[in-house]
């Protein structure tokens, strides 16, 4: 290249975009080509987009079905999603996520075990007192219907509302009451109802492993039943387990 063109090449004058004239500059910054470009770009993809959105809507079928449309609803001209019930609670996707079914069947086998121990140890008679049933009584005549209850019963007349624990009158005479002071007897109601309230907490927690347990199995059965698939007869809830129809194999 001759010294000429270098020197030309060198003091070579930068040329600029003008800026937007002081008259004009209350309208903002004066549009650069740049801008032009990226304007024009934007413009012809929206103008691409409303294309293809009349065309699949002069196409579409009005009989075609999507499960939008039983999955939402229209209310007051706008489409409002249906809330799906949860499947597992907090607590069970907790447990599935990070225990096997081995762990969650042998905490289920404890709880089971306390509760048993509890039970044994309450009697129940508490639920006894409050639950609803009758005692029939045959009679051979019609002159036997007003008969003394408690005598037939051979017990004391404060007994008769019982249904455990109620002593014959030949038994009476034999008991020897302990002396027994009213704080003993309200601490001793006190621990009776811990003991209830923790029985309770263990029956709960007992069925909430029992539903975790179930769960975990069906999806174990799901996944090794292979290419056909079973077919899903109810949707799982937090109380209770998914109920799935598989197809009959027949072994070799």
């Amino acid at each position: 290249m001759s010294s000429w063109k270098k020197a030309s090449k060198a003091h070579q004058k930068t040329h600029r975009e003008r800026h937007q004239p002081e008259a004009r500059k209350h309208l903002g910054l004066l549009e650069k080509k740049t801008d032009y470009k990226k304007r024009a770009k934007d413009y012809h993809d929206k103008g691409k987009t409303l294309k293809l959105l009349r065309k699949r809507t002069l196409d579409k079928n009005p009989d075609e079905f999507y499960f939008h449309m039983i999955n939402s609803r229209i209310k007051n001209g706008e489409h409002h999603e249906l809330k799906k019930e949860e499947e597992h609670t907090a607590e069970q996707e907790k447990l599935m996520q990070s225990q096997d079914v081995k762990y969650i069947n042998m905490k289920r086998t404890m709880e089971t075990r306390r509760i048993a121990r509890l039970q044994s140890e309450l009697h129940m008679t508490d639920i006894a007192e409050a639950t609803n049933n009758t005692h029939t009584f045959f009679i051979e005549s019609d002159e036997e219907k007003d008969f003394d209850l408690a005598k037939r019963l051979d017990t004391h007349p404060a007994l008769l509302g019982r249904k455990t624990n109620r002593p014959r009158l030949a038994d009476l005479d034999k008991i020897q009451l302990p002396d027994v002071d009213e704080e003993a007897i309200v601490k001793l109601k006190r621990n009776k109802e811990k003991v209830y309230k923790e029985l309770s907490k263990r029956i709960d927690r007992e069925k909430e492993l029992t539903v975790i347990q179930q769960k975990m199995e069906m999806k174990k059965h799901v996944l090794a039943a292979g290419k056909v698939k079973p077919k899903r007869v109810q949707q799982g809830s937090k109380q209770t387990a998914p109920v799935y129809e598989f197809t009959y194999v027949r072994k070799k």
